[in-house]
């Protein structure tokens, strides 16, 4: 399940790499919102990877804390989630801005020539 975690957090920075380095606008924040998501699975899986353990304790009973998912990493990424979906809000208002100021959405404000 790691081998999977880390391919799939690899595959994401590599492309919102790529993205970010496109020349439009909307591209690079495409590009941002992949670097936030494969940040959120990398801090996820630092967390631990625990399959079939119990969510919480048992009745009764003594814990074994090495059984269980440390839930800071969840509340983090959970926290993570909602700043990257407001701050992507604000990146496309800010898009559409300037876009309508100055008539094109390249990164630098310009067309290029062919």
């Amino acid at each position: 399940m790691e081998l999977v975690l880390a391919i799939g957090i690899g595959v994401m920075t590599g492309s919102g790499v790529w993205l970010l380095l496109r020349p439009r606008t909307y591209q690079v924040i495409v590009g941002l919102s992949l670097l936030s998501y494969a940040v959120n699975l990398f801090i996820f899986g630092v967390g631990g990877i625990k399959r079939h353990a119990p969510p919480i304790l048992p009745e009764g009973g003594i814990a074994d804390p090495a059984r269980f998912t440390d839930p800071v990493p969840q509340a983090l990424v959970l926290t993570a989630i909602v700043i990257g979906f407001a701050t992507t809000a604000l990146f496309l208002v800010v898009l559409l801005a300037s876009r309508g100021l100055t008539g094109t959405d390249h990164v630098d404000g310009r067309e290029q020539s062919k």
